[in-house]
């Protein structure tokens, strides 16, 4: 027998679950036959695929029995079993990301710790919720030796060799005294029908029920064993639309899915001719808590005529879908397939491009709140998309979504389209980090003075290496705002006059300023700033800049040019001072200012503020 210590996240877990105000213990019974249901999916997969297995006269079966006289419920399949390296792994520690983010937004607080179960899903360690003690007793195919792992799920657990003849697991659960409604037959069916009902292989209830023989006074009443089917045992995603309801498609998603919340929508389609397939995919409504982590867990399973594959190859979707569950089922693939196949392989090729299309049609359809909800939670990813699949491009561009410095709210290149000038069809969009910043953003003067639509991006780190490779929307052009001439009403011959007129302003201050600045030139970009500073679009690595984002390399500077604004007040001064060491102040603090204005840092920050300083104490 040999003690073992929860791992520390673990431990947390369990407290939570035996002490949280969690109301749907229920769920505990939906967990544990999910479990049973993914290991006879192996099994089965072994047995018509491995030559040590193909003897054996097997068919998947997950077994309920109730015992209340010992106050337990047992849980018990025949699938693949477990050793004493898969318990540690599977129960003594946390290995999947999704767990792991999900402890790590543990706050201590039991109410809001309870919702996130909620949103999780738990697996096995559910059963604490329920149990005073827990027994897994186990096998894995192809070994001879049993384990038993044991614990009251308080922070240590033991694992012993036992006997056991034929492989599987059996979980036994010793309920608490205040949880006896899990040994009413029907309370359990009902849970069972609820939630697990299209799990494929039969669930079987075990129980003993009243029965009176006899008449009268001679009448005797005795228990005698009784065994029921509880689910229907038939995959839901090979039954026909017209046979399903939206519940039933609901409460499928929540067994695969291990939450309670409901999908945002779901689309199952069946396709058949040269290649015969079918799909059945979920948007969830929250987006999975390892979304952006690079250990993310596939949410997608692979079936071959209702054989279960795999669950854990990223290939079976563009990666920026991974937040999509649910199931391909394909009638073309071989049995077994191997992983190095998969990622070769021309009929997945075709499966994946097929599902990819109705996916993004599906999501594009979405109105009103659910569209919101959508881009609120996977706009990023459709970013992504962008960049990564050329194929769907359109599609995405049809569904990606930005803030406007004109409407309230996130609106599609579709409604920019709708509102903007069909002659010039130009797109202006302004890219940074802080929303805050970019509305304020000097650059932004000129459009709004003219009534123009700009696109507010604010996920620097993406849009500024995707917004540049979009290049075009139908027949509209993207147009950086901080690289192009901003609208005017002036001529170019005025705008000649102007820029002659401060030439001299412009060469003293580029004097000052040095190689700190490419170039100082007057604009009429601006009405209400003194300065601001635009990229210099002709130089090569203003271009190449979001290519090195991309590749995670150090993005190099791009040249900055200034530009001043001839109808301001502190230019016009500035043209007239001749107090040199102010002038030269003057010039640093509107190269600065100009770059605060633009989130950038100015390039020394102390010395800033002592020219602020300095040039406030003399105008006082």
């Amino acid at each position: 027998m040999a003690k073992h210590q929860f791992q520390t996240e673990i431990g947390q877990l369990l407290k939570l679950m035996t002490h949280s105000l969690y109301s749907n213990k229920e769920i505990f019974i939906r967990e544990l036959v999910s479990n049973s249901s993914d290991a006879i999916d192996k099994f089965n997969y072994m047995q018509l695929t491995d030559e040590k297995f193909k003897e054996e006269n097997w068919s998947g079966q997950i077994n309920i029995s109730i015992d209340e006289e010992d106050n337990s419920l047992t849980i018990a399949d025949n699938g693949l079993g477990m050793n004493e390296e898969d318990l540690m792994n599977n129960l003594g520690t946390i290995a999947k990301s999704g767990t792991k983010s999900f402890v790590e937004s543990l706050t201590g607080d039991a109410k809001k710790d309870s919702n996130l179960i909620g949103q999780f899903g738990v697996g096995f360690y559910s059963v604490f919720m329920v149990s005073e003690h827990v027994e897994v007793i186990t096998k894995k195919a192809g070994e001879e030796q049993a384990y038993k792992f044991a614990t009251d799920g308080t922070g240590e657990f033991e694992i012993t060799p036992v006997t056991k003849e034929a492989h599987g697991t059996v979980i036994y659960i010793k309920l608490k005294e205040d949880e006896k409604e899990f040994l009413s037959k029907w309370r359990v069916q009902e849970v069972v029908k609820k939630y697990s009902n299209h799990i494929a292989y039969p669930i079987m209830m075990h129980f003993k029920e009243d029965v009176t023989e006899g008449e009268g006074d001679d009448a005797v009443t005795k228990k005698v064993k009784k065994t029921e089917q509880a689910n229907a045992a038939t995959a839901l995603w090979t039954l026909p639309k017209s046979d399903l309801k939206k519940e039933d498609y609901i409460e499928f998603y929540k067994s695969l899915s291990h939450g309670d919340d409901e999908p945002l929508t779901y689309l199952h389609n069946k396709v058949e001719g040269a290649q015969e397939f079918t799909t059945l995919f979920y948007i969830p409504k929250t987006a999975p808590m390892d979304l952006y982590r690079a250990d993310y867990q596939s949410h997608v399973k692979l079936y071959v005529k209702r054989v279960f594959i795999t669950d854990d190859d990223k290939e079976l979707l563009p990666t920026y879908l991974r937040f999509v569950n649910g199931i391909i089922d394909s009638e073309d693939l071989p049995l077994n397939v191997s992983r190095e196949i998969l990622q070769e392989n021309r009929i997945l090729a075709n499966i994946k491009q097929n599902a990819t299309k109705k996916i993004l049609q599906t999501i594009k359809k979405l109105k009103g709140e659910d569209s919101e909800l959508f881009t609120e939670q996977y706009n990023k990813v459709i970013k992504e998309g962008i960049f990564q699949d050329h194929t769907n491009k359109d599609l995405l561009l049809d569904i990606v979504k930005y803030k406007s410095s004109t409407e309230d709210g996130m609106v599609t290149f579709e409604d920019y389209v709708s509102r903007g000038n069909s002659e010039k069809k130009e797109i202006y969009y302004i890219a940074g980090e802080d929303e805050k910043v970019l509305r304020n953003s000097p650059l932004l003067e000129a459009y709004k003075k003219a009534n123009i639509e700009v696109l507010i991006m604010d996920d620097k780190e993406i849009d500024e290496i995707v917004a540049p490779s979009i290049g075009q929307y139908k027949e509209w052009s993207l147009k950086d705002i901080t690289t192009i001439d901003a609208p005017d009403s002036k001529t170019e011959e005025e705008k000649e006059e102007i820029s002659k007129e401060f030439k001299s302003l412009t060469d003293k201050i580029k004097e000052v300023l040095g190689e700190d600045v490419k170039e100082v030139k007057t604009t009429t970009r601006l009405t209400s700033s003194p300065s601001c500073v635009v990229k210099d679009s002709s130089d090569p690595m203003a271009g190449m800049a979001h290519m090195f984002a991309q590749m995670g390399q150090p993005v190099p500077e791009t040249p900055l040019i200034l530009e001043v604004n001839p109808e301001h007040a502190m230019i016009q001064k500035l043209d007239k001072l001749e107090n040199q060491d102010l002038f030269a102040d003057m010039a640093w603090i509107l190269l600065d200012s100009a770059k605060l204005s633009e989130g950038l840092e100015p390039k020394d920050k102390s010395a800033f503020a002592l020219r602020v300083a300095k040039v406030a104490t003399e105008a006082l």
